[in-house]
């Protein structure tokens, strides 16, 4: 197996971060595998399990040294982890992330890199509702997108060592422009997650009784909203803060969408209603024969 990376420092050893660590481990990809986190408690789980090789809780001391400093924090970190790290980031490193939004990972942190260090902004489209190291496993991202949005005039040799450390955890690789991929994903998963949060927030704000029994008698399709709303609250929290405008775009479009459902059912359209569910039900079989279901 060949070695991409000599040292890689993991910023952050969530869902995403613990399973790369594994994905590394597995495939050889690194000499060296060092984990920073904020919290001591974080880091002695990530230890426990054996996801790096060393450990620290100092930002600046895990990215001494390292040929590739992975970003895996929520996006809100970002710029202080940047800021922080900077001045130990060796020429012809690499600065790369999973974060869900890209624009504002190049305005934020763009200007903070180093000159001769790379940034090569990135987004694994795979997760699931968990969190925190023991999440983690190796097999997460297989058969999924990563999408990687490099600035103009990013070293083309840079943009591919990422593409294929991602290619070795068993992803796709997309090349996309930072602004095109949040407004993609503020209607493939921003906007999803928000609708999730709010109708099962609407449930909490139900009297006990009917509360009490919408949980036990919980359909598939609520299932599925309380799983995507039980996802990290301050991932999501700094996602649709930094995908601000695109979300609103999209929120804008889905509020007018409603409107015409409402107007349907109050006035017994059910022709409306049925062409509809008819169209939608073409993009679930174009979601499966992609083998992204």
């Amino acid at each position: 197996m060949a070695r991409v990376f000599d040292r890689i420092a993991l910023l952050g050893i969530g869902l995403i971060g613990a399973s790369l660590a594994r994905v590394i481990r597995r495939e050889g990809l690194a000499g060296e595998i060092v984990v920073y986190t904020r919290r001591a408690e974080t880091l002695a789980k990530a230890e426990a399990l054996g996801l790096g090789d060393r450990y620290t809780l100092d930002a600046a001391e895990a990215a001494a040294g390292a040929d590739l400093v992975m970003l895996c924090t929520p996006l809100g970190a970002y710029r202080a982890l940047v800021e922080a790290i900077a001045p130990r980031l060796v020429p012809g490193a690499i600065v790369s992330d999973v974060g869900s939004v890209k624009g504002s990972v190049i305005r934020e942190i763009g200007p903070l890199v180093p000159a001769g260090v790379h940034l090569v902004p990135g987004h694994p489209v795979s997760g699931t509702e968990h969190s925190g190291p023991e999440a983690g496993f190796a097999t997460l991202f297989e058969g999924r997108w990563c999408i990687l949005t490099p600035p103009p005039g990013t070293d083309p040799a840079a943009v591919e060592r990422i593409a294929g450390l991602w290619r070795r955890a068993g992803m796709m690789i997309e090349l996309m422009d930072a602004a095109y991929h949040d407004r993609v994903l503020a209607i493939t998963s921003h906007l999803p997650h928000l609708i999730a949060y709010s109708i099962v927030d609407t449930v909490v704000g139900l009297e006990r009784s009917t509360r009490r029994e919408v949980v036990k008698y919980a359909a598939g399709g609520f299932r599925d909203f309380t799983r995507i709303a039980a996802s990290d609250p301050v991932m999501w929290r700094d996602i649709f803060l930094d995908n601000q405008e695109a979300v609103l775009e999209m929120l804008g479009r889905f509020s007018e969408d409603l409107a015409r459902l409402q107007r349907a059912i109050r006035h017994g359209d059910g022709e409306v209603l049925e062409e509809l569910f008819t169209r939608t039900r073409a993009i679930r079989r174009g979601v499966i024969e992609a083998k992204q279901a």
